[in-house]
């Protein structure tokens, strides 16, 4: 068993624990696993053991990585998007998880409409407060959910956050519980469904499986920490 199947197993494993605490199934839960700086030839091996959809944090280094990965890899956007990089993040990802405004979700829509397609989208939230953080300001929410709704080409799915990072991960469990939250009152004002809730990373998962992930972005707990600056 390689080091990679034995972090993915342990990742599954606790996944399924958490899940169980909360009586939920693990099959609700979609492991994203982050592949910022991970090499083609990693990706490849990560399929081999059943991961399916990949997230990566910049356009530039998607556009350099997928091309050599096989074409099963389904893959997402999860860092930051400038508008100046829609049409490429149209162009190769299924899922935009980081929409934090009406103006890239105009640019968005219009990409879309260019390649003839809908693109799906989560909403960030910045529900820590967090200064310099994106996403946008929880009592925004209602208000830009139902302008960003009226686009044609973009489909909103759902929410993400990001929590603050703690030694103890229970602190991050408010901040789930509140995107939760948020995410239930604006279905209930608004009528629509949002089944999508991006949140949990290596280090928190498990508190936001319990308040009901149902996708947690995870890199280094699968790929082992990464050589880079700012990985």
């Amino acid at each position: 068993m390689t080091e990679l199947e034995r972090n993915l197993n342990a990742v599954r494993e606790r996944l399924a624990t958490a899940a169980e605490r909360a009586c939920r199934s693990p099959n609700e839960i979609n492991i994203v696993a982050v592949t910022k700086a991970v090499q083609p030839e990693c990706v490849e091996e990560a399929l081999g053991t059943g991961l399916t959809v990949f997230g990566e944090s910049k356009v530039q280094e998607a556009m350099a990585k997928i091309p050599l990965v096989s074409s099963r890899a389904r893959w997402h956007m999860i860092g930051h998007l400038q508008t100046n990089k829609a049409r490429d993040a149209v162009a190769l990802f299924e899922l935009i998880h980081s929409v934090d405004s009406v103006k890239l979700a105009v640019e968005l829509d219009k990409c879309a409409g260019r390649a003839g397609k809908t693109q799906p989208i989560l909403l960030e939230v910045n529900v820590s407060g967090e200064a310099g953080k994106s996403g946008l300001r929880p009592e925004d929410l209602a208000v830009t959910l139902e302008q960003i709704n009226a686009l044609p080409r973009i489909e909103i799915r759902g929410l993400m956050t990001i929590a603050p990072f703690a030694e103890d991960v229970e602190k991050a469990r408010p901040h789930f519980r509140r995107l939760r939250e948020l995410r239930d009152e604006v279905q209930n004002k608004l009528g629509m469904q949002l089944p999508e809730l991006s949140m949990g990373m290596s280090y928190d998962f498990e508190p936001a499986v319990e308040e009901g992930a149902t996708m947690v972005r995870i890199g280094t707990a699968i790929f082992g920490e990464r050589r880079t600056h700012d990985a």
